[in-house]
């Protein structure tokens, strides 16, 4: 069943590059009960886009297509070249220089605005400091985060 459906997962997002005019090499694996598959190839930026945006919209079409060819659900994460591992740590960088700077200058910053999983690695990494709060601002999927010093 699993290698099943790394197949599925593996056809569909070959066929869904090509229809773009792309080539990549796709791997693919189960953990805990999800798939992943890694992408590699030319023209990474451009499946990434800003932000990780269009890699976000590329991962959620994965997962609609290969659910609807399996019995049983899977939850379907992509990446390329080891983006959102780069991603995150560029982001808990930024999360802990700001939080310091909060602190240093006894100012709410405001920043953003990012997707939810963007919002919870800035959240997690300054729930470690008990000088600073968070919170998350806006309306729809992409908010702000307000770092907030203690007083």
């Amino acid at each position: 069943m699993e290698e099943r459906g790394i197949e599925i997962a593996k056809e569909l997002l070959v066929g869904l590059l090509e229809r773009m005019m792309l080539r990549a090499e796709v791997m693919g694996f189960m953990r805990e009960g999800a798939l992943y598959l890694d992408l590699k190839g030319d023209r990474e930026g451009i499946l990434i886009g800003k932000h990780g945006r269009t890699l976000e919209s590329l991962q959620f079409l994965i997962n609609r297509m290969v659910n609807k060819q399996m019995k049983e659900p899977v939850k379907v994460f992509l990446d390329i070249n080891q983006y959102k591992e780069r991603r995150a740590d560029s982001l808990t960088k930024m999360a802990a220089r700001l939080g310091e700077k909060a602190k240093r200058m006894d100012k709410n910053i405001t920043v953003g605005p990012f997707n939810a999983h963007d919002r919870k690695i800035i959240h997690l990494t300054l729930k470690e400091d008990p000088s600073i709060e968070t919170e998350s601002l806006g309306e729809g999927e992409m908010k702000r985060v307000n770092i907030i010093p203690k007083k």
